[in-house]
């Protein structure tokens, strides 16, 4: 479901608040470069942007949703509205061109048009320079609206004509709260929202079953090393090294197993409500009682460790052995 201004103002509150007063004033730019890594609002954004600058009820900055204009726009099919995106692995000088003869008509339904350029550092040399042309000759009730993960691949002179406004990281409570809302399990939102700050791939992760596996292997790998010591290894050899069969899996199984030894020590700090690992809260407080903040300090490290080694093609068995000989020590 779509939010609205005012919801995303919790996420990015400096853009929110900047766009949001700019429509009460009537007073939007002509060209905005949105920046900010995969996953943080920009295109949502602008899909509000240009429903607020069309709409035809609009209820102090935020659009209504209902009218015409705002559904069109919602569908994709406004005859005001174009969005650029790559065709393969660029933006060709074809695609800027044919944007351009489209706005040297009048718009189809008012004197409004807007055209958002999504991945607008994938432009070739070419169609950055045609874009420039356009953009130096703003025409009036025009909006252009370029959206980048990479703004420093942007030319210059199109950033000098661009009102730039960067998209921070999401927190990890604002993308556990998105997937709770979206009916994900709590203990699996909380997870889920530590291993990424994009949310469209921390909703897909949490709908992975290979995913929710690797958790409950990770878990048992905790129940063996706290409860059973001495079986780790054979833990490794039987159940982990098929399961977490590639670099991506292995160094997410070594996430999954660190977020737990950080529980432990919240525990320790008094920090229950920070426990990621909430469904098995009591098993990580007995563990608590049983060893000191420095043993649980050296683990995580050692599991840190284990991480950089992994990237430097140590061989991933013989790499697990060895941390689950260091973790069950103490």
């Amino acid at each position: 479901m779509t939010k609205s201004l005012s919801e995303f103002s919790s996420y990015q509150p400096r853009v929110i608040k900047l766009l949001t007063n700019s429509i009460r004033k009537d007073r939007l730019a002509h060209a905005y470069l949105f920046e900010g890594k995969k996953g943080t609002g920009k295109r949502e954004v602008g899909v509000l942007l240009a429903k607020s600058f069309f709409c035809e009820n609009l209820q102090n900055y935020e659009p209504c949703d209902n009218c015409r204009n705002c559904k069109r726009i919602e569908s994709g099919n406004h005859p005001d509205v174009h969005v650029v995106e790559p065709d393969g692995l660029s933006i060709k000088k074809g695609q800027i061109q044919a944007l351009q003869e489209e706005f040297s008509k009048s718009g189809v339904e008012s004197n409004k048009k807007l055209y958002m350029i999504v991945h607008a550092d994938k432009m070739t040399v070419n169609a950055a320079n045609s874009l420039l042309k356009f953009l130096e000759e703003p025409n009036a009730n025009t909006i252009a609206i370029l959206i980048t993960e990479q703004y420093h691949k942007i030319l210059n002179t199109i950033l000098s004509r661009c009102q730039l406004l960067s998209f921070q990281p999401l927190q990890p409570k604002a993308i556990e709260q998105t997937l709770t809302d979206s009916g994900i399990a709590p203990h699996i939102a909380s997870l889920v929202a530590q291993l990424t700050n994009d949310t469209e791939a921390a909703f897909n992760l949490s709908k992975d079953d290979w995913f929710a596996q690797a958790r409950l292997k990770v878990i048992k790998l905790y129940e063996v090393l706290t409860t059973r010591k001495g079986q780790a290894p054979l833990y490794i050899h039987t159940e982990w090294v098929n399961y977490f069969n590639d670099k991506e899996k292995q160094e997410t199984g070594l996430d999954l197993l660190l977020y737990i030894y950080k529980d432990v020590l919240s525990v320790q700090l008094g920090n229950d409500e920070q426990v990621i690992y909430q469904d098995i809260i009591q098993q990580i407080k007995q563990h608590a009682l049983q060893i000191t903040q420095r043993s649980v300090t050296e683990k995580v490290t050692s599991i840190l460790e284990a991480k950089k080694r992994l990237h430097a093609n140590v061989n991933p068995q013989l790499l697990m052995e060895q941390l689950v000989l260091t973790l069950q020590e103490g």
